[in-house]
């Protein structure tokens, strides 16, 4: 299903003995991901075999897939190994699609925090804890997140303090306090520091009244504190000090209070894009004819998976749902998402995944190599696409001519359900209304004039009481 062969412009992923190393995974000793003839396997290394033999012995986590808080893994012969001095081969179970947590509304990422501190709390009852507590660890499948790296489990020293504590705070309670203290928009910044938000620029950016909340003045203010004064005090000149203890009692209050103080944040989704919905230009009749419409558009597509690019709140991904589909739910606006994530969890509907993006600026490759983070593109395609109005906002309210349009929606499925919403009707007019209309080659003629190289078109039907036509297209 990935895009897995990267452009020629591009250094290749490294191969081992026939093994594609993921771009992503070098920067753990431990182990790392690898493929073989397609197939994903983890090769656990010789500096994490007393760690990882604990982590079997002790029941951890036999556990955590139990609760389905882990994902599981089968064992496999080392002959299987990328490299000769593995310790042991696994064979993790792939997940469908993995998404990144700049693309993550609030309460999705206060989830997968909520995950880590759990995550990080059993362990101790098992004598380990979490050697690390990055975001990008927690996927989500069926409506809930899951930790996808077995790796992160280690043996834990009585009195020796958490070494991901620094880390929880800048991958997960910053960008959550920025997001509900400021702007939800916020989580956005994960997009720039995908090593998390500095605590020093949180600090600076979040409001003075959270300086009088207990746990954000602990683990934002006077963390950021004590790491400027700890960056100040180094040199060869002071010399190594003791290393710092912490209780039992003292790790459990730690974990007590960043919970605390995580769960005690909110966002309330709202804003034009959130109410969208309820304010479009169909009768009740219009409403029901486009639902139906679409649902056997699905149906003729035959698939099982589906990209509803500007879902919004997701009216039409549950009408996916009902055709048997499995939905990813695009959105540029944060708080629709964070609307559609709280229906999705509450209705518990397991085939939906909101995230958010802006498909006129989506995810990009990022990090090392612009590897490491792979782009929107190059993880996956659907068996099938849907734009429902969505056309006008790209051509008219973005400038984006019709043929690019097309180019992109052949990029992303074989298979295209598309909502052309003409001059004439009321959301087109009022994205009119403040500019001269340049677009002369916007009409239902010159969609079909673009989108044909690209596409052919299966079935038009125009909705029933509305100037719209809905397009199924399959790509040539």
């Amino acid at each position: 299903m990935a895009r897995t062969t990267p452009p020629a412009t591009r250094t290749p992923p490294p191969s081992l003995d026939g093994a594609e190393v993921d771009p992503a995974s070098f920067r753990d000793p431990a182990g790392f991901v690898f493929r073989r003839n397609g197939i994903l396997y983890r090769q656990v290394q010789p500096p994490a075999a007393p760690d990882w033999a604990a982590f079997q012995s002790s029941g951890l986590y036999a556990r955590l897939v139990a609760g389905a808080l882990l994902v599981e893994h089968a064992d496999v012969s080392p002959s299987d190994a990328a490299r000769p001095d593995a310790v042991a081969v696994i064979r993790p179970r792939e997940l469908e699609l993995i998404s990144y947590p700049y693309e993550w509304c609030f309460t999705q990422l206060q989830e997968a925090a909520l995950l880590t501190l759990d995550l990080q709390a059993r362990s101790l009852d098992s004598g380990m804890r979490l050697r690390d507590a990055s975001a990008y660890n927690v996927q989500f499948e069926a409506g809930r997140p899951i930790f996808i790296d077995s790796l992160s489990f280690e043996v834990a020293p009585e009195t020796e303090p958490w070494p991901a504590y620094r880390q929880f705070c800048e991958h997960f309670l910053a960008p959550l306090a920025l997001m509900a203290h400021r702007d939800a928009r916020c989580g956005v910044m994960l997009r720039d520091f995908i090593d998390g938000v500095p605590l020093d620029l949180a600090a600076a950016l979040l409001p003075w009244r959270t300086r009088l909340n207990v746990g954000m003045s602990a683990h934002v203010h006077l963390h950021a504190r004590a790491q400027r004064r700890a960056a100040a005090d180094a040199g060869p000149a002071k010399g190594a000090g003791r290393a710092p203890r912490i209780s039992a009692t003292g790790q459990r209050a730690l974990l007590d209070s960043l919970r605390r103080t995580v769960a005690g944040l909110r966002v309330q989704p709202g804003g034009h894009w959130a109410d969208y919905a309820s304010t479009t230009s169909y009768s009740d009749a219009a409403t029901a004819s486009k639902g139906e419409i679409v649902r056997s558009m699905l149906v003729m597509a035959r698939g099982r998976t589906v990209w509803d690019l500007g879902a919004n709140t997701g009216v039409y991904s549950a009408v996916a749902t009902r055709a048997g589909y499995r939905v990813v739910a695009f959105d540029q606006d944060a708080s629709s998402v964070e609307a559609h994530w709280r229906h999705v969890r509450g209705e518990r509907n397991p085939a939906i995944l909101p995230l958010v993006l802006d498909l006129t600026n989506p995810s990009p490759s990022l990090g090392w190599g612009l590897r490491e983070r792979r782009s929107f593109l190059e993880r996956g395609e659907p068996d099938a696409m849907m734009a429902l109005a969505l056309i006008h906002h790209l051509a008219i309210g973005n400038n984006v001519p019709l043929e690019r349009i097309a180019d992109l929606f052949a990029l992303i499925a074989p298979r295209a359900i598309v909502e052309f919403v003409p001059k004439e009707d009321p959301m087109t007019q009022r994205l009119l209304a403040a500019r001269p209309d340049i677009f002369a080659n916007y009409t239902i003629g010159g969609f079909r004039d673009a989108f044909g190289p690209r596409f052919r078109t299966v079935r038009e039907s125009p909705i029933s009481n509305s100037p719209r036509t809905l397009f199924l297209l399959e790509r040539r």
